[in-house]
């Protein structure tokens, strides 16, 4: 890929503008899960959904490590063209709603699976996993527990005493998909206790509506009892091109940022 193409110096412009915001929020937050000074830089995964194969190539020519993609049919022929260009292997996480059936497929190129939500989804990726390390030694899936955090939320803002808040989180459209936290510990035990899967942390998306520092308390706060009954997992995805710097006052070590790096969704003809 021409280093020297629009495209990629257009992408080039916006990554640095993007790296330079997470750096300006590093060092003016000094809190991590555990509540101690956190010096590590986040995870940035560069968000590819609807872009072509050819920008995941320009991106990962620029120093991008991880993608992140949200539809399976998708994602899988995009790892299939970036890995016949010979380019260096790339992180691909999956962060959409996932269903069973495309276990098998997501096991085979995924370096994570963001949005785990039920038992049944975890059933599924162990069992797609066994079949991957009998064939192929890859190494363990990570798997984040996606949070909904609109209950919680809304919870949150009657106790504020924030009615029309508290009203409109309890409707519905605030909800960004992911499990109950009052099922959290479920979900991890299972996923601890299957082979060929690694229990990474959470991920939530911020309610709609809301600004997104509450949610991503709430974020913190369960994780910091999930790190309390399973201590390697401290991983803590959240934080998207609008709300990154809230995200990571909050103690996110993965981002998830798309449209400020690579702009609008193409258009299709």
């Amino acid at each position: 890929m021409n280093s020297q193409d629009p495209r990629t110096l257009q992408l080039a412009e916006r990554l640095d503008t993007v790296k330079a915001r997470i750096a300006a929020a590093q060092s003016t937050s000094t809190r991590s899960r555990t509540g101690q000074p956190d010096s590590g830089t986040p995870t940035l995964i560069v968000v590819t959904k609807f872009h072509p194969a050819a920008d995941v190539l320009r991106l990962q020519s620029l120093g991008v490590a991880d993608v992140g993609e949200n539809r399976d049919q998708e994602a899988a022929s995009k790892a299939l063209e970036v890995a016949a260009a010979g380019a260096a292997p790339l992180r691909w996480h999956f962060i959409g709603q996932l269903q069973k059936n495309k276990a098998k497929s997501v096991a085979a190129y995924a370096h994570s699976v963001q949005s785990i939500d039920r038992a049944s989804l975890v059933t599924a990726l162990g069992n797609a996993m066994a079949r991957e390390l009998g064939t192929t030694g890859r190494a363990p899936l990570e798997c984040f527990i996606q949070v909904d955090l609109s209950e919680a939320y809304a919870d949150l803002a009657e106790t504020a005493g924030l009615a029309d808040a508290a009203a409109q989180a309890a409707s519905g459209p605030s909800s960004r998909g992911g499990a109950a936290p009052s099922s959290i510990m479920e979900l991890a035990d299972q996923i601890a206790s299957a082979p060929g899967l690694s229990l990474a942390g959470l991920m939530a998306v911020a309610p709609l509506g809301f600004e997104p520092e509450a949610a991503f308390e709430l974020l913190a706060t369960a994780s910091a009892r999930l790190v309390a009954a399973h201590p390697n997992a401290t991983a803590i995805s959240a934080g998207m091109s609008h709300d990154l710097e809230a995200a990571m006052a909050a103690g996110a070590t993965h981002l998830r940022v798309g449209s400020d790096i690579l702009g609008p969704r193409p258009v299709v003809l």
